[in-house]
């Protein structure tokens, strides 16, 4: 099963395994990424469908220089915490989407918990007590909003393997919302589309449409992140409506939302409860897509309030649903731009600011960024995060300017899978 180089001190250890090869290891840790670490012989593996503390064997699936990727074939030794997945395509090879499936719900929070406090210690130096909790209604399937289900050259449509651009055919998808689990989209043929995608809103709306053959390349497995390019209204009204923070959002059915249910209210809330907004304080919503939290600062405050987001549909969003709002205003524009055009007296981001809240894309804010804000000197910034890692780099930008992490909430916005949402509060 296993090969083995004739002199491992000296090789190169991934040079003597291939994909296809088979090996058994024990496995470790959880690691950000939504796999597990195992080691054997000084080669590194990052093993995906195992549990901490499993004897397993492992398919390599991909060989790198430092490490090589695995899949859990056959449980040799299972752990007390792994469970059947109730999705029947959530195993090697098959869909992609979800990476937690044969996990029982304690046990993906604390794999999540693992992960966010390990990747704060490792790329901030921050030892930090981390809980993830758990969305009511607590439900791990039925949860997800926004589905995008790809369509391969026989105009089939379905979900992507991971790591790949590989159409895995399913009847349906577990996790997506019940009302996007009765539509017939994976029973229909389409031959003009690279993918179909689906809304199903909380406020009762369900949109449909579709994303043109030629359009571009699909995000292979990160189903959080939108998708550059137009698309074409199938089924459904011209805007959805959401609710959230004590108001009806009405929205492009493209436009970025929570794609949890009860994302947007616990999100908004959080943010509240940590910068604690005092009547007369200003604020930067930065990546504010349709101004959520924007809005629920300016309800406490009443005073100026400035989102900052680049998408031209995003920012008319927070216009139209904002105009109720004197105080805000929207700034559409690149959130790096507008702060470095940043002028005391002039530009998108004028006079002083007590407080900030960015909720950045997956790769995080960046240090300009971070420069930037820690420049403007507010009271506090709340940092939303849906990637642990692009926070924790962040975080240690932070740290060398001379801001402190104060307090940390993270939720799992994204139930069976290795994704989970941080809500980071920090003070100079």
């Amino acid at each position: 099963m296993t090969k083995f180089s004739a002199d491992p001190a000296s090789a190169d250890p991934a040079l003597d395994l291939v994909e296809g090869d088979r090996v058994e290891l024990t496995v470790g840790a959880p690691a950000h990424g939504g796999h597990c670490v195992a080691r054997l012989d000084g080669r590194v593996f990052f093993v995906r469908h195992a549990l901490p503390g499993e004897r397993v064997t492992a398919e390599i699936t991909e060989r790198h220089k430092a490490y090589l990727r695995a899949d859990a074939v056959e449980i040799h030794e299972a752990a007390p915490d792994r469970v059947t997945p109730p999705c029947p395509y959530a195993h090697p090879g098959g869909c992609g989407g979800c990476d937690l499936q044969h996990a029982s719900a304690e046990a993906q929070l604390r794999w999540k918990t693992a992960v966010v406090a390990e990747q704060l210690e490792r790329l901030a130096k921050i030892n930090f007590p981390v809980r993830v909790e758990a969305l009511p209604p607590g439900e791990l399937l039925g949860w997800r909003s926004r589905v995008r289900y790809a369509v391969d050259a026989t105009g089939r449509a379905g979900l992507l393997q991971h790591r790949s651009h590989q159409v895995v055919p399913v009847d349906r998808c577990r996790i997506a919302h019940p009302a996007v689990q009765e539509l017939d989209l994976l029973a229909r043929d389409w031959p003009d589309a690279d993918a179909v995608e689906v809304v199903a809103s909380t406020g009762g709306d369900v949109a449909v449409l579709a994303r043109p053959a030629g359009a571009g390349a699909l995000p292979t497995d990160d189903p959080a992140d939108t998708v550059a390019g137009g698309r074409v209204r199938l089924a459904g009204p011209h805007e959805v409506a959401e609710v959230a923070a004590g108001r009806r959002w009405h929205l492009a059915p493209e436009n970025f939302w929570q794609v949890h249910p009860a994302a947007a209210e616990t999100l908004t809330s959080t943010v509240l409860e940590l910068l604690r907004p005092a009547e007369g304080e200003t604020c930067w919503d930065l990546y504010g897509g349709a101004g959520l939290f924007a809005a629920a600062v300016a309800v406490r405050t009443g005073a100026r309030t400035t989102v900052v987001e680049s998408s031209p549909t995003g920012a008319a969003a927070a216009r139209a649903n904002l105009a109720d709002l004197p105080a805000v205003e929207v700034v559409e524009a690149r959130v790096e731009v507008a702060l470095s055009r940043r002028r005391p007296d002039r530009g998108d981001l004028a006079g002083p600011v007590d407080l900030v809240v960015l909720d950045p894309p997956r790769a995080g804010a960046g240090a300009r960024v971070v420069r930037g804000i820690a420049a403007a000197g507010p009271r506090a910034v709340a940092y939303v995060a849906c990637d642990p890692a692009a926070l924790a780099r962040d975080l240690a930008t932070f740290r060398s300017l001379g801001w402190e992490l104060r307090d940390l909430r993270a939720y799992d916005c994204f139930p069976m899978t290795q994704h989970v949402e941080c809500v980071a509060l920090l003070t100079r």
